[in-house]
């Protein structure tokens, strides 16, 4: 796999994983001001969710890689 299409999988993977990290621990607030969405959470915590996405997507990146190296599926 080429620098190109390894950082397109690093890229791919990374948005799925934070889309699939972005709901963790996410509790709407007691009383939403006047104005605010009545669902959207009290404290979003995005930095930290940013940090375990990247760590995640890493490793599966990791992972991806090393199958598509050892040729377990052929892509050609």
């Amino acid at each position: 796999m080429d620098l190109v299409s390894s950082i397109v999988v690093y890229i791919l993977l990374w948005w799925w994983v934070f889309l699939m990290v972005l709901p963790f621990g996410s509790v709407p607030p007691e009383t939403p001001g006047k104005g605010h969405a009545a669902s959207a959470p009290a404290n979003p915590a995005m930095f930290k969710k940013i940090i375990a996405t990247t760590i995640c997507s890493a490793f599966l990146f990791v992972v991806v890689k090393l199958i598509i190296e050892s040729e377990i599926f052929s892509f050609r």
